[in-house]
């Protein structure tokens, strides 16, 4: 490993729907909507991957994960997060850090925000202290301001 660091840069944005459990940064949160997808549809966690993944030259999320695979019907995203690290490690690559902004309304995540970076850190073996996590409101406007969905963007930092 040298002192070559590659960015990348990850997002990611389902709809809210009643009936479905809400999963943030691996984290199940209490709301009356979760969000729609294949997968749990953890936009934090898939906007990670898809950062760590653009970093690492691999493509991304779709590529690996796809929607059309039953393997990933439902499945917690956490997994992939798991596979996107040995996927980076194989390629002789070090998580040097990542930071992820939630676009949504509500619920608030603050309470939560240090189990995900726990989740998040554990899962890719890096200290929590690498992992940001937050999130912003977009004061009403857009999809997300209406309460119909909720966005995640992320950057990894990786030294190759």
């Amino acid at each position: 490993m040298g002192n070559d660091y590659r960015t990348g840069i990850g997002y990611d944005a389902h709809r809210l729907v009643k009936g479905r459990p809400l999963f943030l940064g691996g984290v199940r949160i209490p709301h009356s909507h979760g969000l729609l997808g294949h997968s749990d549809a953890d936009v934090i966690l898939h906007a990670v991957v898809d950062a760590l993944l653009g970093a690492a030259g691999l493509a991304d999320i779709g590529t690996h994960f796809s929607n059309k695979d039953p393997r990933w019907k439902n499945a917690p995203s956490v997994i992939f997060l798991k596979e996107t690290a040995r996927m980076v490690s194989k390629k002789k690559m070090k998580i040097v850090n990542l930071d992820c902004v939630l676009l949504s309304e509500a619920p608030k995540i603050s309470p939560y925000i240090p189990r995900m970076k726990a989740v998040i850190a554990t899962a890719l073996g890096i200290p929590a202290d690498a992992v940001g996590v937050k999130a912003s409101t977009n004061e009403g406007m857009g999809f997300v301001g209406k309460k119909q969905g909720m966005a995640a963007t992320a950057v990894a930092l990786v030294r190759a």
